[in-house]
């Protein structure tokens, strides 16, 4: 639980230092955000239905010349999903209304900007899960593995200092870490608000 409520908050404590601290420079944007995310783990084992946490974190934006830029992040993520009613294993089902996992997620992205206005985006995502759901399985093993990898693309939308996101995102490798042949992928959309500090 501590660690749930702590990680977004050391995030915003960077970031917010770091920008009254840096001077103005021409070639660096940076800024905090948050937002939704609607997800879901691909697999037999979990429902099909998509299901919603947040997001919360910074982002920095590095010009690279042109119309394009680097965009590193880092994020707290929460992914939600529901087990199937078909998985065996399970200790007591009901019991298991949802399943959250709590990620330190770094998206690096390469920007592309033809206006002002808009910027498209893609680029790799590395997450580090924090918080393992432990009661999934009888056995007690961890179900997922502490990484995740995920590829991005998606369009944010320049408003003064304002940044409007939206994006989709597909894991690329397994996360089940139970011991079973399912393969468990994470996906799924983030709808995110930021603020431009410097």
């Amino acid at each position: 639980m501590k660690t749930k409520l702590l990680a977004p908050l050391f995030i915003l404590m960077i970031v917010s230092t770091a920008a009254l601290a840096q001077p103005h420079l021409p070639f660096l944007q940076a800024g905090i955000k948050g937002g939704v995310n609607i997800t879901k783990i691909d697999g037999k084992s979990f429902s099909d239905e998509f299901m919603y946490g947040y997001h919360l974190g910074g982002f920095a934006q590095i010009k690279l010349g042109g119309k394009f830029q680097l965009q590193p992040e880092v994020l707290f993520n929460q992914f939600t999903t529901k087990v199937d009613t078909t998985l065996s294993n399970v200790i007591d089902i009901k019991n298991l209304k949802g399943v959250k996992l709590n990620y330190v997620s770094i998206p690096l992205l390469l920007n592309f900007t033809p206006t002002n206005f808009i910027t498209f985006q893609a680029g790799p995502q590395f997450g580090i899960l924090i918080d393992k759901h432990k009661n999934l399985f009888e056995n007690g093993k961890d179900a997922f593995k502490a990484g995740d990898l995920s590829l991005v693309g998606g369009v944010q939308l320049n408003i003064s200092n304002f940044r409007l996101s939206g994006r989709y995102f597909i894991g690329l490798n397994d996360i089940n870490d139970a011991g079973n042949k399912d393969k468990w992928k994470n996906q799924g959309f983030q709808l995110s608000l930021g603020l431009r500090i410097i």
